[in-house]
């Protein structure tokens, strides 16, 4: 890992903070964000999982443990939030937006870039092909806590929501079919490989870009105390726990500095939509979103710099 932590974290927030003074003087609207996003989303980050992913060798790329360690920590965060919501009485449409903020994380947008700087193309592909198994993951056990907490919802959206979730999702079926195409070690034609390499050039930064033109202040309005809690749980219970199984599962290195960064982001913009979609509080997870993103700065710097003074990852 390049052990100048600022030159980890600085560059990828300062890319966030050039899209929010975009947003701020004009020079980008609400409808060239709409835009662009349709633009990452579904051509420009799947292209970029696709083709780092798809030329990584598969045995020396995925580690089945690391793997396992992320789903065990994800699954648990996502059942102790819902679980203690229950216990404290929250509303239906408030338990499913806490429980979704304290474990959906920014993996692709923000995870990734942190993963690139910290690690270059080594760690982007171990982060690219456990981004293939963990996105399916994070849709289902969002689906799960919103509607669990609003059980009516199930019967009224009905079972092709849910597949067209996890099977039109273009973050899954880039990363799964680079997956494919990494394990079958097929070739990619030199045209195909270079146009590709061009195209994903503009993938990362054009995210946080839109990141940072998406954040808003206001949206830090709502229940500041069930913010605070699920942001708590988000960048920095999960990430403990995750570290602990990695740790108890004997990953280490690298592969142990992903994991950690992955567990550490701040929670997705798609959960806000997600909460939308499902009747859960937007409002709620809109500042859980916020609020998360603005510390997850300081709490990747600590991370980072515990990995240095430690020797970890």
């Amino acid at each position: 890992m390049n052990t100048d932590i600022f030159t980890i974290v600085l560059p990828v927030f300062l890319v966030i903070v050039m899209g929010f003074g975009l947003k701020k003087t004009g020079l980008i609207n609400s409808s060239f964000m709409y835009d662009l996003n349709r633009l990452i989303y579904y051509i420009a980050l799947p292209a970029l999982l696709f083709h780092k992913v798809a030329a990584a060798d598969f045995e020396t790329s995925f580690n089945p443990k690391l793997l396992a360690a992320m789903v065990i920590a994800t699954t648990s965060c996502c059942l102790l939030s819902y679980l203690y919501a229950t216990l404290r009485g929250y509303e239906p449409a408030v338990k499913g937006a806490f429980c979704q903020g304290s474990f959906r994380g920014n993996l692709a947008y923000i995870g990734l870039a942190i993963i690139y700087q910290a690690y270059g193309d080594a760690g982007f592909t171990v982060g690219g092909i456990l981004l293939g198994f963990l996105v399916p993951l994070l849709n289902f056990l969002s689906i799960f806590a919103l509607i669990l907490s609003r059980r009516n919802q199930f019967s009224e959206l009905g079972f092709h929501f849910f597949v067209k979730q996890i099977l039109y999702n273009p973050l899954i079926v880039a990363s799964l079919t680079g997956v494919l195409w990494s394990f079958f070690a097929w070739p990619l034609p030199i045209i195909i490989d270079r146009a590709l390499a061009i195209v994903t050039g503009m993938a990362l930064p054009l995210a946080l870009i839109l990141i940072g033109a998406s954040f808003s202040f206001k949206k830090l309005r709502g229940d500041l105390g069930i913010t605070l809690l699920a942001t708590l749980n988000k960048i920095i219970l999960m990430p403990l726990a995750t570290g602990g199984l990695l740790w108890f599962f004997g990953i280490r290195g690298m592969e142990f500095g992903v994991g950690m960064l992955f567990a550490g982001t701040p929670v997705a913009a798609a959960a806000y939509i997600m909460a939308q979609q499902l009747q859960a509080d937007a409002e709620l997870s809109g500042a859980i979103i916020a609020f998360s993103t603005l510390c997850s700065l300081a709490t990747y710097t600590v991370m980072l710099y515990i990995f240095h003074m430690a020797g970890l990852g």
